[in-house]
């Protein structure tokens, strides 16, 4: 697959501490959660030939909503089910380019379920990281269906709405920099 932006040839290394992953999800169908997960890393490697590959990991139980109740819910065999599946991934499959916007279809897989997910990314520019090599940056959207990754645990309302919404907003915000 063809590489975004023109990115230099090297393995680009996710860094944690100026990246976040979130997400957000209807609650009882009048606002919205929002979470993230804070332990995660990846690379995307730019071959010389032009082309690239890109692959993240997660930890799931780093997931965070700021309220440990909902927090230790969602890491439980409800949700996550984390004692038994402590990864997902992203494992990038293609990259279409459209300026400094491309999308990134991958295999995504949460809790044994793996699926195809497209990401609408926007490339932020590059520049030099504070140990003078070579940093990018992008931001990235995406919405999922919870029920396909095997995230069916609901409570219907009394109206018979449900509390927890399908519908999973993602958006990534990433710093990658060039391995020397």
């Amino acid at each position: 697959m063809s590489a975004p932006t023109g990115l230099p040839t090297g393995t680009w290394v996710i860094d944690p501490a100026h990246s976040t992953l979130q997400f957000s999800v209807r609650h009882l169908m009048v606002s919205k959660v929002r979470g993230r997960f804070t332990d995660f890393g990846g690379t995307l490697v730019v071959h010389p030939d032009g082309t690239a590959d890109a692959d993240v990991e997660l930890k799931v139980a780093s997931v965070t909503t700021d309220n440990a109740q909902r927090d230790g819910h969602l890491a439980s065999a409800d949700f996550f089910d984390v004692a038994n599946h402590p990864i997902a991934t992203f494992k990038a499959s293609g990259f279409t380019a459209l300026s400094n916007e491309f999308s990134v279809t991958g295999d995504f897989s949460i809790r044994g379920n793996t699926h195809p997910v497209t990401l609408d990314v926007e490339f932020l520019g590059t520049g030099p990281g504070m140990a003078d090599a070579p940093v990018a940056g992008f931001t990235a959207t995406a919405t999922i269906n919870r029920r396909d990754f095997g995230l069916t645990t609901d409570i219907p309302m009394a109206d018979g709405g449900a509390v927890i919404g399908d519908k999973i907003n993602l958006s990534l915000d990433v710093e990658v920099g060039l391995q020397s």
